[in-house]
């Protein structure tokens, strides 16, 4: 022991030492100390209440008296609407939907906007008779040809997309959807504010049309049901997601129409480099904060502590997905661009940083379409934004639970 050194002597004194006895009177003995480990320790914030913070946060600001109506919509039971298939031998299907006080949506604002446009030709027509006697219009006349001059031609809006919604206030449940006689399922059931992407859209007669972001299937069916879609690209970057995808067409398209569809997993910020400028219709239904799953889901929500990164990173992939979209749309196409968000910063302003990007970078000319007309037709099923300046937002409100939904048109010049 004496050959030690004065470091040893010290370590052999450690050693010696009796339990409890540090350097520091009244110290707790070494084997009963511990680091305290936060991770495993703190209380868990469920990921829907970290949503929630940040939509009152934020939403609050946006949609200023408006948000605490939206939020109640959030958290209630949403609303669907039935998708009829026109591909399936269910004629019977709109009778029995009528019966239960459901009626189709996009039939109905059709009808209004004849409607209208006779109203307004009976006006004209009697203002013209009664110029010669020195009478002038009638407030009715006035109004009929005020909303007809308001109106879109009906042409722009697809009548062979059929969906039945419920009244405003009613919120009964659709039966599950049922195969016909070759095994085709007589209708799908939606968000009703999904389809005006689709019906925004405007597809034409043997049109190509891209679906970038198209799986789970509902707006690529839609697509389909307009009978139009020279040949349909449907593409997903997700594998599974692609999978369920393939699912819905095998159960709601005849084989001979799904072999004018592709369905791809390419990455939709690389299709530009796969068939660019080529399409004569592009619908970008990007990734997003999906509100009303991150209000009432704990299941794959994008609010989880470990995907705050992704959620930051979102207005970035939608300005790509969107561009990949710009430069697959041939010049004179069209671009639709959406998401189920209520956050301006991944809708208009993904689409104004787009705008710009596309003239500064790839010398291409974008016109945004106005589509206000959506909120005089849809008025009755849905409750738009009003202060939307870029594209229409659709809001979920406890009497017209639908949505959120925004759609942006861009013409490719």
């Amino acid at each position: 022991m004496a050959a030690l050194g004065g470091r040893g002597r010290a370590a052999v004194g450690l050693l010696r030492r009796a339990p409890g006895t540090g350097a520091t009177p009244g110290a707790a003995p070494r084997r009963h100390r511990h680091k305290e480990k936060w991770a495993a320790t703190a209380p868990r914030i469920p990921s829907t209440r970290l949503a929630l913070h940040h939509f009152d946060t934020s939403y609050s600001l946006h949609l200023g008296a408006l948000w605490p109506s939206v939020r109640a919509g959030l958290l209630c039971e949403q609303k669907y609407g039935a998708l009829l298939n026109n591909f399936a031998a269910a004629d019977h299907v709109p009778e029995e939907l009528e019966l239960l006080n459901a009626t189709d949506f996009i039939f109905e604002a059709l009808q209004k906007v004849q409607q209208c446009q006779q109203g307004a030709a009976v006006g004209e027509a009697a203002t013209g008779c009664q110029e010669g006697s020195g009478e002038g219009r009638t407030g009715m006349q006035a109004e009929m040809v005020t909303q007809a001059e308001m109106s879109p031609p009906c042409t722009s809006i697809s009548s062979k997309i059929k969906c039945y919604t419920f009244p405003r206030g009613d919120i009964t449940r659709f039966r599950p959807a049922r195969p016909d006689g070759l095994g085709l399922l007589d209708y799908y059931l939606m968000d009703a504010a999904s389809l005006l992407p689709v019906l925004a859209l405007d597809v034409q007669p043997d049109d190509f049309v891209l679906d970038l972001c198209a799986a789970p299937g509902g707006k690529t069916l839609a697509l389909l049901q307009t009978g139009f879609c020279g040949h349909l690209a449907a593409n997903d970057v997700s594998v599974s997601r692609t999978k369920r995808l393939y699912q819905i067409l095998q159960s709601y398209v005849p084989k001979e129409v799904r072999d004018t569809v592709s369905v791809t997993s390419y990455d939709g910020r690389d299709w530009d480099q796969v068939k660019g400028g080529t399409f004569h219709k592009v619908l970008v239904d990007v990734p997003c904060t999906t509100d009303r799953h991150s209000a009432m889901e704990e299941d794959n929500n994008i609010f989880h502590r470990r995907r705050t990164k992704e959620r930051q990173m979102l207005p970035m992939l939608q300005l790509q997905l969107l561009m990949a979209g710009i430069l697959a749309a041939r010049p004179g196409g069209a671009v639709l661009y959406s998401t189920c968000s209520l956050s301006p910063l991944q809708n208009e302003c993904v689409v104004e940083r787009a705008l710009d990007v596309a003239r500064a970078q790839f010398n291409i000319s974008l016109h945004p379409e106005d589509l206000s007309h959506f909120r005089m037709l849809f008025q009755d099923t849905f409750s738009f934004f009003s202060e939307c300046q870029l594209g229409e937002l659709v809001l979920p409100h406890l009497t017209a639970n639908f949505g959120p939904m925004y759609f942006c048109k861009l013409r490719r010049e």
